[in-house]
């Protein structure tokens, strides 16, 4: 079968999407606004990069293309202040997080776009249910082999990233003792977790022909992987971090897999094989249970190591190529927080026992998501 065509891209060029929660100023509930708040960016720049997601209390914000993780951040806050006086005009608010502490998912109702309802048509119930956060990455390859060797060879770190992005302990009124219950939810959906040991753009592009001639896909975005490429774009897609409280700790993030991608890409330390999908989910367990404090099992050591060292140790091993991207800044902030033990599902069990209430503890969270910015206008009008 001839190749899927793949979109070249600059070698770790980077891109998000991030999801975030719209919040009712007076409850504290989700609230389905997205409708209005798409109406009202009609004609705000960055329009289309601002995206309704698949129920109507959820926005997503697309940065464009990036080789420098500063310049992202400069455009993502640049994207949050249009939101912000958008709110201003309508009485919502938004905020990070993965997951919201109290939302009943049977409340949620879907967007009525064509798209979104072919999907709840397909999988009713779970369509509702996935009305949780996460945040997207983009990293930019040269050509397909490059993305499949990035896909199968970031695997390995996914655990990582679970761990350093979680944010969501709460989920349906209870405290489900994860650190990212919002990395479980999605196992429900088919074609979700991994990818398949294809070895290069090749096998790959058999493999989605198949798929697509079966009628079991139609399009790239039918795959739910934690990591999938992405060829249109030229990059491959990271799916499995919750969306930060900040658009700086989102930051941190990017920077961190952009240089441990573009380490990858230029040694290819990892042997590919399928021993490292026998631990896979295993180890994305324990991330999602434990986080900083997991364990993780590496294939080629005789006993679990714990994530939050593995996580320092490959700061160190990359540190030529944080350096060379200009990312040493975010990441000596990311370091500073694994070696403290710190991630955002901490931050949120802190705030929560301060006073034990989940309206509290989204006002903080709102409170939070401004806190890049030096726009206030949510916490004067909301008080």
């Amino acid at each position: 079968m001839r190749l899927l065509s793949f979109k070249k891209s600059k070698i770790v060029s980077i891109g998000t999407e991030l999801e975030f929660q719209i919040i009712d100023c007076s409850s504290l509930s989700l609230v389905a606004r997205s409708k209005e708040l798409m109406r009202a960016l009609k004609d705000m720049r960055y329009r289309d990069q601002i995206k309704p997601e698949i129920t109507q209390s959820m926005i997503e914000i697309n940065s464009s293309i990036h080789q420098s993780a500063k310049e992202m951040y400069d455009e993502l806050l640049e994207l949050q202040k249009i939101l912000v006086e958008t709110a201003a005009s309508i009485d919502i608010a938004f905020c990070g997080g993965g997951t919201h502490p109290f939302q009943q998912w049977t409340m949620q109702k879907i967007f009525p776009s064509k798209r979104f309802k072919k999907k709840f048509n397909q999988y009713r119930y779970l369509s509702k249910r996935a009305t949780v956060f996460g945040q997207h990455i983009h990293i930019g390859c040269p050509t397909g082999d490059d993305a499949i060797y990035l896909t199968h060879a970031l695997a390995r770190y996914v655990p990582h990233f679970i761990a350093i992005s979680a944010s969501s302990p709460f989920y349906l009124g209870i405290n489900t003792n994860y650190c990212s219950s919002r990395s479980t939810i999605f196992n429900a959906f088919p074609l979700s977790g991994v990818i398949p040991y294809l070895r290069n753009w090749q096998e790959f592009s058999d493999y989605y022909r198949k798929m697509y001639r079966w009628k079991i896909i139609e399009n790239m975005k039918d795959f739910y992987w934690d990591i999938r490429p992405k060829p249109e774009l030229g990059t491959i897609e990271i799916r499995v971090c919750d969306t930060p409280l900040t658009l700086r700790k989102s930051i941190l993030i990017t920077a961190y897999i952009q240089a441990l991608a573009l380490y990858l890409l230029e040694e290819k330390p990892v042997e590919l094989s399928h021993d490292l999908y026998y631990v896979y989910n295993y180890n994305r367990f324990q991330a999602s249970r434990h986080g900083l404090e997991g364990e993780l099992t590496v294939t080629d050591k005789d006993r679990p190591i714990p994530i939050m060292d593995d996580i320092l140790e490959t700061i160190k091993k990359i540190e030529q190529y944080i350096n060379g991207l200009g990312n040493s800044e975010y990441l000596e902030e990311l370091y500073s927080d694994v070696i403290n033990k710190q991630n955002d599902s901490v931050l949120i069990n802190k705030i929560y026992k301060q006073d034990s209430s989940f309206s509290k503890l989204v006002a903080a969270q709102c409170e939070l998501w401004l806190s890049d910015s030096k726009d206030r206008k949510w916490m004067t009008q909301s008080s």
